[in-house]
């Protein structure tokens, strides 16, 4: 499998990001799939904003563009993320995972199950559940080359997501990110090859670098492509642009073959014990 992975710097002008985009999408041309990164339309802490530019789901020119692109290039796209407008009550966003085919077809899409509400320091907090709804349901999609499981960012620290898609068939599972600095120099690496390895599965993390404009977010860079054994095939650092790789995924069958722990679940029960509890 011939992938291109994207590193990008998304400000929170769609028409800014789609342009970049769709210049990256020509520069893939020839490979079997384009990787991006997370809120790859728009990176925005501004409610008021993200209302005057964003689209819902249906109708989506951000979109509708990319698939457009990629049929022209017999191009698949795993567009990591956009942020949509959705018809809920409250207003809410989602942060959605787009799968599109060769053909600009649309053949998967996943919203973000788990929501990054967290205090990093006194001057770095996010509440996404504020702004975004979380998903309910995973997502495996097949491709000509694999199957592939559908995770978006923080998503990454629930290990028992990631093995739930590998046991359902996913050989290449995929986390798009926007991943802070703080948390990233501290555990990016680690958590994407734990993924990796649990699962015997490739993982292919496309993220945002750098500073963004009209937020002044700050994320991590460092896409990753990371193999079944474990190993980072490809790092791309800070910078943005594309990286290539060529994936052999008969790499799954032999890591798997050394040990399948995939199939070694045992249903176990949970015993609380209390300090003053005497035990025979």
């Amino acid at each position: 499998m011939k992938v291109a992975i994207a590193q990008i710097t998304s400000s929170d002008q769609p028409a800014e990001n789609l342009a970049t985009v769709l210049s990256l999408m020509n520069q893939a041309a020839g490979q079997d799939i384009l990787f991006l990164p997370e809120v790859t339309n728009c990176i925005s802490l501004d409610r008021a904003h993200q209302l005057q530019v964003l689209e819902p789901y249906d109708g989506n020119g951000f979109i509708a563009a990319i698939c457009e692109r990629a049929r022209l290039l017999r191009l698949w796209v795993a567009l990591g993320s956009v942020t949509v407008k959705t018809d809920g009550d409250d207003g809410r966003f989602a942060n959605r995972s787009v799968m599109i085919n060769a053909e600009g077809k649309i053949v998967a899409f996943y919203d973000k199950i788990h929501m990054f509400d967290v205090t990093l320091s006194e001057t770095e907090r996010y509440h996404e559940s504020k702004g975004y709804c979380p998903g309910t349901e995973a997502a495996v999609v097949q491709t000509p080359w694999a199957e592939l499981g559908l995770s978006i960012c923080y998503d990454l620290r629930f290990a028992a997501l990631h093995r739930a898609l590998a046991q359902a068939g996913a050989k290449v599972l995929l986390v798009p990110s926007a991943f802070a600095r703080a948390t990233g120099e501290a555990h990016w690496h680690v958590l994407l090859r734990a993924r990796a390895i649990e699962t015997g599965c490739f993982v292919i993390a496309a993220a945002q670098t750098g500073v963004h404009s009209g937020s002044g977010r700050k994320t991590f860079g460092h896409s990753l492509i990371v193999g079944p054994w474990g190993e980072v095939i490809l790092d791309a650092g800070l910078e943005i642009g594309l990286h290539f790789a060529t994936l052999d995924l008969g790499e799954v069958d032999r890591a798997r073959a050394r040990v399948a722990s995939l199939q070694h679940d045992r249903p176990f029960g949970l015993k609380r014990y209390q300090s003053h509890d005497k035990i025979d």
